[in-house]
C-alpha cells in the first residue's frame, strides 16, 4: 500500500506499511521479514550486506561508491573523543533530589521552595588522575559531580569526596596535576601519586598538607560510590528574595554510612575486578537497592566568618561539623543508570558556575578560577561551543536566547530577529525581577597577586584531621606515606615531607621517617604561622566512628562445595536478607553445588575468579567431604587468610576448621565465629561493624 499526498509532515514515508512498527518513545522504526529493526546508514537508508564491503568482483578491489563502508568507518574513526585532562575514569546514574523543607528564608532557588518537591538529577563519580583505562581502586580523590536539572536553569554542584584541596589558587592547578600525571618523559606512573614529580611538587607547597592527610587516609581508597561522602569544596552563597546573603557550606551524607577498603585490598581488588566500583554500582541500581544521600549544608554570616580561626575563603580548610553543625536538606536518591555510557557519562558537562538564582559564588580563588576554566574545557572536549545541545546537559526546562550557528548546532532562534534590542518584537528578552542577580557584594583594594594572611597557616587542620583518626586509621595514614614516598627516588624529597610531617604529628613524623631508613630526623619545615596545637579532634572526620554500623548494602561470600549444610546456608542467607545485605556463593566451579538436602545451588564465582576481597565478610560453610580438595586450593587458601588478615568477620562450619588451619588461622578472636543454628543471627548481627580492628598487629604509632 502506498501512502497518500496528505500523510502528516512528521510521519516517515513508506511504501511497506507492514514494515513500520512505532517504539516506545513514539518514534517509527523500519521493521525487517524476521520482526528486527532495518539497519540503516546514519541517513537512513537500509542496508543489505553489512558483512562485506563493495568491490569489483569476489577478489577484486574496493570501490569508491561504497557509501555504506565510507560512513561506518569515517564514525568508527571518530568515535572517541578527548578525554577529560583529569575525572577521566568516570561512572553515573540518573536519580532524583527531594527537597525536605522550604529554605526561602535563606535563598530563592527555586527548587529549595516547597517540601517534597523533586528535582530530576545526574550524577558523575570519578578518580582524578588516571585515565579512562586505570583502575578503581587508585589511591586517590574521587570526584562527586552532581547536576541538577531545576526549573530556572541547571545547578552543577561540581564535588569531590574530599572537603579540601591541594592547592589555595587556580593558577596552580595545572602545576598540581602535572606533578600527579604520569611523568612525561616516561608516562608512568598510571594513575598513581608514588613517584618523584608528585612528592616533589607537594614537599615545596605547604598549602598542600592538609590534602595529604585526607588522601594517605582511608578515604582515598573507597569501599564503594554508595559509601563515600561528597563535598562542594568551596564555601558559596545562598541569596534569598531580599538579596540577603547567608554563606553556605555543601555536604553528601551517604545513607548507608562511610566504607572503605584497607590498601592491601585495594591492591587485590584492582587485580580481581578493575570495574569493582563501577559493578557495585550498576547491582545496586538493576536489583533497586537504589544508593542514597543527604544533602546537608553548613550555614553561616558574615560574623562567623570573622570570627572563625581560619578563612573561609581557603579551600584547603573545614568548618568542624562540631563548629558549626550540618543540617540536612533533601535527599538524592539514584535510581536509573545511562541507557548508553558515551552518551550521557561520558559526553556530560559540569560546571562550576551553572547556577540557578539564589545561589552565588564566594570570593574563593580556587572557585573564581574553576568558574572562568571549566567552560573552555566543555569545548575542547567535546568539539563545539554547542556542548548544550547534548540531551545529558540540556536543561529540562524552557530556554530561549539568541546563540546560533557553529559546530553542530541542533537548533537556531527562529525568525527574523536574532540579536536584541530589535524592531520586530520578536525573540526573548531579560528579566530585571526573576532573572539571575549576583550578590552586590562590597568589593574594595588594590590590584595585586598575592595570597591572604589569613590563608597562611598550613599545618593546624592537616594535625587535626590526623588526631581525629582512631589508631587503626593513623596507621594507614603512616602506612600510605611509607608506600608512596619509598617510591621516590630522590632522598631530599623524602627528607622533605618528613620535615613537614613534623609540624603535623612528631609521631607520625617518626614512624614514616624509621619506615624510610632515614638516619637523621630533619628540622621541622620553616611555618609562616605557628602551628597551633589546641585545635580539638573532629570525630566527624573519621570514617571509623562514622562507619554503618548495620550490614545493609554490604555482601556476605558463602563459600560452598557439595555437600553443604542445607539448613545452615538457608539460615545464614534468611538473616542476611533481613539485615538488607547481599549473599553471594563461590564454590569449586562456577556451575553450582549440590546441597546436602539434594538441591542445587547456582553460584555466582568460582573461588579461582571470587576472591575474598569482593566482600565485606565471608561464610565457610564446605562439605566434609570436600574439604580435602579445597585444601589443594592455593586460592582456597587465600581466600581465607585475606579475610582473616584484612580483619573482616568470618562465620565457619567445623567442616571448614582444617581450612583455617591451613590459611593460618590458628588464634580465633571475637570476629571468627562458629556457626549453627543457635549463632547465625548473633553472628550476623555483628557485621554491621565490618572490621575486627584489634586484629591489626599493632594498636599504636611507635
Amino acid at each position: 500500500m502506498v501512502r497518500k499526498a496528505s500523510t502528516p509532515k512528521d510521519e516517515l514515508v513508506t511504501i511497506h506499511d507492514q514494515h513500520l512498527h512505532r517504539g516506545k518513545g513514539g518514534e517509527l522504526h523500519q521493521v525487517a521479514e524476521d520482526g528486527h529493526d532495518i539497519l540503516t546508514t546514519a541517513q537512513g537508508a537500509p542496508i543489505d550486506d553489512d558483512q562485506n564491503s563493495l568491490r569489483v568482483g569476489a577478489r577484486g578491489p574496493a570501490v569508491i561508491d561504497d557509501f555504506h563502508f565510507r560512513e561506518k568507518i569515517f564514525h568508527f574513526d571518530h568515535e572517541r573523543i578527548p578525554e577529560r585532562v583529569v575525572h577521566a575514569r568516570g561512572y553515573g546514574a540518573h536519580g532524583f533530589f527531594e527537597t525536605y523543607e522550604s529554605l526561602a528564608h535563606y535563598t530563592k532557588a527555586d527548587f529549595l521552595q516547597r517540601p517534597g518537591e523533586k528535582t530530576p538529577a545526574f550524577v558523575r563519580f570519578s578518580t582524578v588522575a588516571g585515565s579512562k583505562g586505570s583502575f578503581d581502586l587508585a589511591r586517590d580523590v574521587r570526584g562527586f559531580a552532581v547536576k541538577l536539572y531545576t526549573r530556572e536553569g541547571n545547578w552543577d554542584l561540581v564535588g569531590n569526596n574530599i572537603p579540601v584541596f591541594f592547592i589555595q589558587d587556580a593558577i596552580k592547578f595545572p602545576d598540581v596535576i602535572h606533578a600527579v600525571k604520569p611523568e612525561p618523559d616516561r608516562a608512568f606512573p598510571q594513575a598513581q601519586s608514588a613517584h618523584d614529580n608528585f612528592w616533589d611538587f607537594i614537599s615545596l607547597t605547604p598549602e598542600s598538607m592538609h590534602m595529604i592527610m585526607w588522601v594517605m587516609s582511608d578515604r582515598a581508597i573507597p569501599r564503594s560510590f554508595r559509601f563515600m561522602e561528597g563535598f562542594g569544596v568551596h564555601t558559596f552563597r545562598f541569596i534569598n528574595a531580599k538579596e540577603e546573603s547567608t554563606f553556605v557550606k555543601f555536604h553528601w551524607k551517604p545513607k548507608l554510612g562511610l566504607q572503605s577498603v584497607v590498601w592491601n585490598e585495594a591492591v587485590k581488588i584492582n587485580g580481581a575486578d578493575p570495574d569493582f566500583h563501577r559493578r557495585d554500582l550498576w547491582h545496586a541500581i538493576q536489583s533497586g537497592d537504589f544508593p542514597e544521600w543527604e544533602l546537608c549544608v553548613q550555614l553561616f554570616d558574615e560574623e562567623f566568618a570573622n570570627n572563625f580561626d581560619f578563612d573561609v575563603l581557603d579551600p584547603t580548610k573545614i568548618i568542624p561539623e562540631e563548629v558549626l553543625p550540618v543540617e540536612p536538606i533533601g535527599r538524592l536518591v539514584l535510581d536509573r543508570m545511562p541507557d548508553n555510557f558515551f552518551a550521557e557519562t561520558e559526553q556530560v558537562a559540569f560546571m562550576t558556575q551553572n547556577v540557578p538564582p539564589g545561589i552565588g559564588f564566594s570570593n574563593d580563588p580556587l572557585l573564581q578560577g574553576r568558574n572562568f576554566s571549566y567552560l573552555d574545557t566543555q569545548l575542547k572536549r567535546l568539539g563545539s561551543a554547542n556542548f548544550s545541545h547534548l540531551p545529558i546537559n540540556a536543561p529540562k526546562c524552557p530556554f530561549h536566547h539568541f546563540q546560533q550557528d557553529g559546530h553542530m548546532a541542533m537548533r537556531n532562534p527562529i525568525g527574523r530577529a536574532n540579536y536584541q534590542p530589535n524592531s520586530w518584537g520578536e525573540g526573548p528578552r531579560e528579566s530585571p525581577v526573576s532573572g539571575y542577580r549576583h550578590f552586590p557584594s562590597d568589593e574594595v583594594g588594590q590590584k595585586v597577586r598575592l595570597r591572604p594572611e589569613s590563608f597562611a597557616d598550613h599545618y593546624s587542620q592537616a594535625r587535626q584531621f590526623f588526631i581525629s583518626q582512631t589508631l587503626p586509621e593513623q596507621r594507614h595514614i603512616a602506612m600510605a606515606l611509607t608506600f608512596e614516598l619509598s617510591k621516590v627516588e630522590t632522598p631530599v624529597i623524602r627528607e622533605r615531607m618528613v620535615s613537614h610531617l613534623l609540624n603535623i604529628d612528631e609521631t607520625l613524623a617518626s614512624k614514616v621517617a624509621n619506615a624510610l631508613g632515614i638516619k637523621k630526623m630533619p628540622k621541622p619545615a620553616d611555618t609562616a604561622v605557628e602551628p597551633r596545637q589546641d585545635l580539638d579532634p573532629s570525630p566527624a572526620l573519621s570514617i571509623v566512628k562514622n562507619g554503618p554500623k548495620r550490614f545493609e548494602g554490604r555482601k556476605l561470600g558463602i563459600l560452598v562445595t557439595d555437600g553443604s549444610d542445607a539448613a545452615l546456608v538457608q539460615a545464614l542467607a534468611g538473616a542476611i536478607a533481613g539485615e538488607k545485605g547481599i549473599v553471594e556463593y563461590i564454590a569449586p566451579t562456577v556451575g553450582g553445588v549440590t546441597m546436602s538436602d539434594g538441591a542445587f545451588l547456582a553460584a555466582q564465582q568460582m573461588i579461582d575468579g571470587g576472591p575474598s576481597v569482593l566482600y565485606d565478610a565471608l561464610a565457610l560453610i564446605p562439605g566434609a567431604d570436600f574439604v580435602p580438595d579445597l585444601l589443594k586450593e592455593a586460592t582456597a587458601r587465600d581466600f581465607v587468610a585475606d579475610a582473616f588478615a584484612h580483619c573482616k568477620f568470618i562465620g565457619y562450619a567445623a567442616a571448614a576448621i582444617p581450612l583455617l588451619e591451613k590459611a593460618g588461622v590458628t588464634e580465633l578472636d571475637e570476629g571468627v565465629v562458629e556457626l549453627g543454628s543457635d549463632t547465625v543471627e548473633a553472628f550476623v548481627s555483628e557485621l554491621g561493624k565490618l572490621r575486627v580492628w584489634a586484629r591489626e598487629p599493632s594498636t599504636k604509632l611507635q
